[in-house]
């Protein structure tokens, strides 16, 4: 069985439902993100006990002996291995070229400037960061014209991210009425409400 690591309420959160949409079965390991470590690791994580990652993060999983981390690494990895759910784009078929696109982009710039946007005061203020948001809500704004979900009439794992990246900052983007329908479209599938439920049990958090 996929044994997951997870830390409550963290960004792992949308990994879960990942898996959750999937179906495959999986063991959770609740496990802390322990910050500022030793002297000379540059202020980074120490690496909990029991925590697969490498670097002391989440998420993590450990899948047939092989170890996968980082969200975007472990959203291919596992579509790739499940085709059947369909919320993938097996190797060959014509989606595959944007399905990968998209998940870059989260990873890469959607998510650091909604991180920005949240943590650094007066962000705006800066030309180019309002000059991201106009691009990246306007890519957001074509793609759901387009089709109920960011690839056309099919929910894939790209929804579970970048949809996870728009749940967490919303407060952060603009006021958007289709925005705000597609997320309550994506948060009403089964799969995210058992994530929810998973998440963070109070007898995982205090373990954690």
């Amino acid at each position: 069985m996929m044994t997951f690591y997870h830390a409550p309420q963290s960004r792992s959160g949308r990994t879960m439902w990942l898996i959750e949409e999937l179906g495959v079965p999986y063991e959770t390991r609740y496990v802390p993100i322990v910050y500022g470590g030793g002297p000379g690791d540059g202020g980074a994580g120490s690496r909990a006990a029991g925590n697969a990652h490498p670097d002391g993060k989440v998420p993590a999983i450990v899948d047939n002996g092989a170890l996968v981390t980082e969200g975007i690494a472990i959203a291919i990895h596992l579509t790739d291995l499940h085709p059947a759910a369909g919320i993938g784009a097996p190797v060959g078929t014509a989606d595959r070229g944007a399905f990968l696109a998209w998940l870059a982009w989260n990873a890469s710039e959607f998510e650091p400037l909604v991180a920005m946007l949240k943590f650094v005061p007066n962000a705006l203020e800066n030309p180019r960061t309002a000059d991201s948001l106009v691009a990246v809500m306007r890519r957001i704004d074509q793609a759901l014209a387009a089709g109920p979900y960011l690839m056309g009439d099919r929910f894939t794992a790209v929804d579970v991210m970048i949809g996870a990246t728009i749940g967490w900052g919303r407060e952060v983007l603009p006021e958007n009425a289709a925005l705000d329908a597609y997320l309550a479209r994506i948060a009403d599938r089964p799969a995210h409400a058992a994530a929810c439920a998973k998440d963070a049990p109070a007898d995982a958090v205090q373990a954690a």
